[in-house]
């Protein structure tokens, strides 16, 4: 097995995916990729989140030319409608409702990119989650508790969020929360990194 990059870069601002990747006990660096969200015209939303995940590797591969590079997005969707950060209070409070007692698949794509060889690893992890049928007065308590603006879909079931929840169904709870570990785990062993 070749030598492993000595850097990991985790190619986000995210606290909750830094906080994921941290449970692994390696070091890295965490670093802000530049690149547009937006979804592309007739872009599936499975297919959004997994090339913006390789986009965001990308975006600061240049200044790392020996690293492994992880780059993750998520798009939550159900049906034709797509729910991103929400942002503000009053944004959220339409995703719930929108989402209420209905099943949305969040979509998390993962990417580790080896600079030093130009190989990417790629997978598209869904979760399905069936929401509650909630009331105006759940979701603003929800609101009024939970911090939930930076976060797709506008629940974060690592927190309060899980109280909106009939269900979850998907191999990693971790790619609910923004990285997949399972998959992240394969992927850095494929470029020989130790992992119990």
């Amino acid at each position: 097995m070749p030598a492993s990059p000595s850097l990991i870069v985790l190619a986000s601002t995210s606290p909750f995916r830094r906080e994921l990747l941290s449970r692994l006990q390696l070091p890295f660096q965490t670093v802000a990729p530049e690149a547009d969200e937006s979804a592309r015209p007739g872009e599936l939303p499975a297919a959004t989140a997994e090339r913006l995940s390789v986009a965001k590797a990308r975006a600061v591969a240049d200044g790392y030319p020996d690293a492994l590079i992880i780059g993750s997005d998520q798009v939550a969707y159900s049906g034709e409608s797509r729910f991103g950060k929400p942002g503000t209070r009053e944004n959220a409070t339409m995703q719930l409702r929108a989402m209420s007692g209905k099943a949305v698949i969040f979509h998390t794509g993962l990417c580790l990119l080896n600079t030093a060889t130009g190989r990417a690893h790629l997978r598209g992890i869904p979760t399905e989650v069936r929401f509650r049928e909630l009331s105006d007065v759940e979701i603003q308590r929800y609101l009024d508790k939970e911090d939930a603006l930076n976060c797709a879909g506008s629940a974060r079931s690592e927190g309060l969020g899980i109280s909106l929840l009939e269900y979850l169904r998907g191999d990693d709870p971790n790619a609910l929360v923004g990285l997949p570990l399972i998959a992240l785990c394969d992927m850095l062993r494929a470029e020989g990194v130790q992992l119990p």
